[in-house]
């Protein structure tokens, strides 16, 4: 069983900077690709950055410029740097592990974007 957990959000003022965490805990899988996803209210969930197995990074461009995913292997750990948030950045965002056995989604953290 993996189970991703994600940690880093918060409260930030507009224009500031977060950096997201996920950790996949659990053994014997190999991941596949990596990515976050956010919803916010009202909204359907959205794909924010992804990334592959090989470093192979996409983005949105409502986030593109702003928002760098990167993934270390050995911790079976997958961040997101995000800066100049804006208030429509605010959303709970996830993260989601795809291995062989299936996908897996976290919880997800919540990110407000207010002054």
């Amino acid at each position: 069983q993996v189970q991703p957990v994600e940690s880093g959000g918060g409260l930030v003022q507009p224009g500031g900077s977060l950096r997201l965490s996920c950790a996949a805990s659990g053994s014997g899988f190999s991941i596949y690709d990596m990515a976050w996803y956010r919803q916010a209210p009202g909204k359907q969930r959205e794909l924010v950055a992804r990334i592959t197995n090989a470093g192979s990074t996409n983005y949105p461009d409502s986030v593109k410029g702003r928002f760098t995913i990167s993934r270390d292997n050995v911790r079976s750990t997958v961040y997101l740097q995000m800066n100049r948030l804006k208030l429509e950045d605010t959303a709970v965002y996830f993260c989601k592990i795809q291995t062989r056995g299936g996908d897996y989604w976290g919880k997800g953290t919540l990110v407000t974007v207010s002054s």
